[in-house]
C-alpha cells in the first residue's frame, strides 16, 4: 500500500515517519520523500491515527492525486538542489519530464493552480534557500555556489538572490538574523 505524506524534506522527516510506522507495529517495504510504501494494507482505523500522528509531528497524509503529484515535484527538486551538481546547461522542464513521465505544461498547470506560485519560481525560491544555507555555512565561495547551483555567472545567482531577499548575498552574510524559510513553508 502506498501513501503519499506532505512536508517530508530531507532524512530526518524519513527517520521520523518510520519511526510513526513502527509505532504501528506496519512494516515498511520503501520510504523516501513524499510516500511510504508498506508490506501489507493498512485498515482504516490504523491509517486514521497514523494521520493523526503525522499531523501532531507536522506531516500530513495525501489523499488526491494532483496534491501527490504536487509533492512528488517538491521532493524531486528538493533532492536536485541538495545534490550540489545542477549544470549550468540544466533544463529543468526536461528535468522534470524524465522523472514523472508526464507533460511539462500539465505538470505546471497543475503545480501553479495548487499553489499559488509557478514551478519555475518556486524552483528559484528553493535554489536561494540553499544559497542561504551555504552562505551561512561559508564553505563555498559565491563562485562555488553559482556552479554547483547552475548559474551561469555569479551576476546572474546575486540578481536572482537580491530579487528574492532584497539583499546582496554579501548583505544577507552580514545580518544578524537570517531570514530563512524551512523547505516545507513553500
Amino acid at each position: 500500500m502506498k501513501i503519499f505524506i506532505k512536508n517530508m524534506v530531507c532524512g530526518r522527516c524519513i527517520s521520523a515517519v518510520s519511526a510513526i510506522f513502527n509505532d504501528f507495529n506496519i512494516e515498511i517495504k520503501s520510504i523516501q520523500l513524499g510516500e511510504v510504501e508498506t508490506e501489507s494494507d493498512v485498515s482504516n482505523e490504523t491509517l486514521h491515527s497514523i494521520e493523526k500522528k503525522l499531523e501532531a509531528t507536522g506531516f500530513e497524509r495525501i489523499k488526491d492525486s494532483s496534491h501527490q503529484l504536487i509533492e512528488k515535484i517538491k521532493s524531486f527538486i528538493i533532492i536536485k538542489i541538495s545534490e550540489l551538481d545542477i549544470d549550468e546547461d540544466f533544463l529543468f522542464s526536461e528535468f522534470l519530464v524524465s522523472k514523472l513521465h508526464k507533460d511539462y505544461s500539465s505538470l505546471s498547470k497543475t503545480f501553479s493552480q495548487n499553489e499559488n506560485i509557478t514551478l519555475e519560481q518556486f524552483f528559484i525560491l528553493q535554489k536561494i534557500e540553499k544559497v542561504k544555507e551555504l552562505l551561512l555555512y561559508n564553505e563555498f565561495t559565491l563562485t562555488e555556489i553559482a556552479g554547483k547551483l547552475g548559474y551561469k555567472s555569479v551576476q546572474h545567482l546575486s540578481s536572482q538572490f537580491r530579487n528574492s531577499t532584497g539583499f546582496t548575498p554579501t548583505e544577507f552574510k552580514k545580518l544578524k538574523v537570517h531570514n530563512r524559510k524551512s523547505l516545507d513553508s513553500f
